[in-house]
């Protein structure tokens, strides 16, 4: 038995190194790739911004089901769903006393609205959620909280997580007690005069306020105020306008490269096409839409895998994950083994992180070897999968996780300095290779991909 399994694994060996051979071929190729940078420069500039469940992502829809079709993508379709969509206002912030001065801010999805007019109120300020948690509802009550905190550069992006929470509870907890209005400390790393947008839901039963942001500029102005004002009141007039304008279309566009084998699954990927309004989203997302099209497209033109690839642009990610959740209900069922997400930029990939069953984690170690001469890491721990499609790994999908440097991406995350000219093109290039070199290798991967058991079962 032994002397036959050896002759098996060496009757194998030649169309394994062929195989690896050819990925090389194609990983080396993507070094050189410029279609990721036109879909950027193309959707930035043909559509520029894209909020959720407003014409403009529509039209951005409607762009990327054209591009898609032209470049020989299969089985293209818009899938429509219905979303609760917020709109932007007046936008206006300004110290009355006692340093008179104007503030640089913009509105959290979802904010609430003051009068017309605005409202002016004292200014109470706080360093952390926890501090205005543990603060009498008295002396809250009619007055404009402002939150600081001091989020710190990271590789990882983990940052986000620990100090997000200003933006994503602060305004529920000002509300429930009181509070005229809220501003924040951008949730960002930049020093620009740029505020830092982003979504936040008051929580149910919970009355929305105003609720903005200040550039970090700005946010460290008005600590000093607060400080140096001493006894004396500072006083802000605040004028906010957005509005909730009901139910409004958006969707997904999906695409596939179709597999050979149809009983080998699908590989699902792709990135979110919705962004903020401020910029013209070119990091947050048409990189990651641009990266894995043109990775898929790579695998296309080498002619077709074992497994199909079905790339996904989700809508209306910004605001909720409509879009995946959406995608998800009406897909949930399919044979989707794998998937995959680029999120977080266009700088290079420096770690992989993979989730795989036996015997599949062969594959992970494969592509693991074919990313090294990249520069690319393996990391421990699962993988969790992207925003829109962490739902997936969360119900026993296998995934890989291709992680960007997040230096800089925190700079421009959600802000007016998210536009084309921040890609750096050798950047996106390894980006394109990386993704290429994963597609190719799990698509054509002989073993079978099986479902993963959730953590600690």
């Amino acid at each position: 038995m032994k002397k036959l399994l050896l002759a098996a694994a060496l009757l194998s060996l030649p169309s394994t190194i062929a195989a690896q051979a050819n990925v090389e071929r194609l990983r080396d190729a993507a070094l050189k790739d410029d279609l990721a940078f036109d879909m950027i420069e193309d959707l930035t500039t043909e559509v520029g911004p894209r909020p959720a469940g407003t014409p403009a992502e529509a039209r951005a829809r409607q762009w990327a089901a054209e591009r898609l079709r032209a470049l020989g993508f299969q089985n293209v379709r818009i899938e429509d769903y219905q979303m609760p969509t917020w709109v932007r206002g007046v936008e206006k912030a300004e110290i009355i006393a006692p340093f008179p001065q104007p503030l640089v801010i913009t509105a959290l999805g979802n904010s609430g609205a003051t009068p017309a007019q605005g409202v002016t109120a004292e200014v109470v300020g706080f360093d952390s959620v926890a501090a205005l948690e543990a603060a009498p509802d008295a002396a809250i009550r009619g007055k404009i909280v402002f939150i600081t905190h001091r989020m710190m550069r990271g590789q990882d992006g983990l940052h986000y997580g620990q100090f997000g929470a200003p933006r994503r509870a602060g305004p529920t907890v000002a509300s429930r007690k009181g509070a005229a209005a809220i501003v924040i400390r951008s949730i960002g790393t930049d020093y620009h005069r740029n505020p830092h947008t982003g979504v936040q839901n008051f929580a149910e039963g919970v009355a929305p306020i105003p609720a903005g942001a200040l550039s970090i500029p700005d946010a460290e102005q008005l600590e000093r105020i607060l400080e140096r004002a001493g006894n004396r009141p500072v006083t802000m007039h605040l004028t906010m306008t957005p509005r909730q304008i009901g139910m409004q279309p958006s969707g997904n566009v999906v695409a596939e490269v179709p597999g050979t084998d149809p009983n080998a699954g699908i590989i699902l990927i792709g990135g979110h096409l919705d962004s903020w309004d401020l910029g013209t989203g070119a990091f947050d997302n048409a990189s990651g839409v641009a990266i894995t099209t043109a990775a898929a497209k790579r695998i296309m033109d080498a002619g077709r895998p074992r497994r199909t690839i079905r790339v996904v642009l989700f809508g209306a990610e910004e605001v909720g994950l409509f879009g995946s959740n959406a995608y998800y209900e009406r897909h949930k069922d399919e044979n989707i083994v794998m998937v995959a997400e680029s999120d977080f930029g266009a700088d290079r990939i420096w770690r992989m992180r993979t989730r795989f069953a036996e015997p599949a984690r062969a594959i992970g170690v494969r592509v693991a070897d074919l990313l090294a001469p990249l520069g690319i890491a393996v990391a421990p721990g699962d993988a969790g999968g992207g925003p829109d499609t962490g739902i997936w790994v969360r119900n026993g999908r296998a995934a890989i996780d291709l992680s960007q440097d997040g230096i800089r991406y925190f700079d421009y995350h959600h802000t007016p300095d998210d536009t084309l000219d921040k890609i750096d093109q050798e950047q996106l290039r390894q980006n394109v290779a990386a993704w290429t070199t994963m597609l190719a290798t799990v698509a054509n991967a002989p073993e079978e991909i099986g479902r993963v058991a959730a953590a600690g079962q």
